[in-house]
């Protein structure tokens, strides 16, 4: 990298326990610390380079993709928990635990991991689809002159209980460290694609605040569904129950099209050099003052080690 040049690249990461996992176009990389001051590298070809042009459709592209980081977060974390020294103690293995080692063997790590993934976006729907939609609800049935408006009022709830989440999870003393190596991710990527010498001190001087980062991906999930789901058919033909479960069944269904649209969208951000642009990506990276914090060396490093076992040869491969 002696020429410095800006250069847009598609490789991005997730903050993991005591490291960073960087996805890049061929390879996916995990690097932890381990409390020994090590940094273990564990490196793994990506499965989706060899998907048919489908996959790689608008729309469609965001939903894979957003299947493919679900997946590929947790079993970054379960990853990086092997290294972390939880505790000091011994742990024994329960009845069940060896029960399950012996009936199902090396598959319980992907079960674990699909099980995780499942019950994750069931409480995700819950939480920020099924409860603001069931609040505004309520609302304009005590209120019915404001009937007119539950899906402006949908949205409310929809942001508050999001930001509401995120500002306690903040406060949480290991999720601060997460976040600091959070800032660590964004921070190297940011120095990589100034064209800069992937070094620490390089690496320090940068912004930890970016705008293809995955908080800014959630609160176009927020803004989009509000939008899209504000147009849908409201069925006050029929019974309110027939309503309310029309609301619930929509949201859920249509949850795909809100990630694949949001996909877009940052996809767009993040290349973008409008103001106009510029401007309505503003409240993603005010929220990221919540989601990261400022990295130590240590963390620095770490980063740089993931994100070095992800550039391809081929510069043009990563771009964004």
């Amino acid at each position: 990298m002696s020429e410095k040049k800006e250069h847009i690249t598609s490789i991005g990461g997730q903050a993991i326990l005591e490291g960073v996992m960087m996805r890049g176009p061929f390879k996916t990389a995990y690097a932890v610390r381990k409390p020994d001051g090590e940094i273990v590298v564990e490196e793994n070809e990506n499965k989706s380079k060899n998907r048919g042009k489908f996959f790689k459709l608008p729309i469609i592209r965001g939903c894979v993709n957003f299947v493919d980081s679900l997946i590929i977060g947790m079993k970054a974390l379960m990853f990086s928990a092997e290294f972390v020294d939880l505790e000091a103690e011994e742990e024994t293995e329960s009845k069940f635990d060896k029960w399950l080692e012996e009936k199902l063997g090396d598959k319980i790590k992907d079960i674990v991991i699909y099980v995780a993934i499942a019950l994750s976006i069931v409480l995700s729907v819950g939480l920020f689809i099924l409860l603001p939609s069931l609040l505004s609800d309520i609302l304009t049935t005590l209120f019915s002159s404001l009937e007119r408006l539950t899906s402006v009022f949908e949205g409310i709830f929809r942001i508050l209980v999001f930001l509401g989440y995120m500002i306690l999870v903040s406060q949480m003393k290991d999720i601060k460290r997460v976040f600091e190596y959070h800032g660590a991710e964004h921070k190297t990527i940011a120095c990589y694609e100034n064209g800069e010498e992937l070094t620490v001190e390089n690496v320090k001087k940068h912004s930890r605040f970016h705008p293809r980062c995955g908080t800014n991906f959630l609160l176009f999930v927020m803004v989009i569904s509000i939008i899209l789901f504000f147009f849908l058919p409201k069925f006050d033909q029929y019974g309110k129950l027939v309503q309310i479960l029309f609301k619930l069944l929509s949201r859920i269904v249509l949850l795909p099209v809100v990630a694949g649209l949001s996909y877009e969208v940052i996809k767009l951000a993040g290349r973008s050099k409008s103001k106009c642009v510029r401007f309505f990506t503003k409240p993603g990276l005010w929220l990221q003052k919540l989601t990261t914090r400022e990295p130590d060396e240590q963390q620095i490093e770490v980063a740089i080690r993931s994100m070095t076992a992800v550039i391809p040869e081929d510069r043009e491969a990563d771009k964004w």
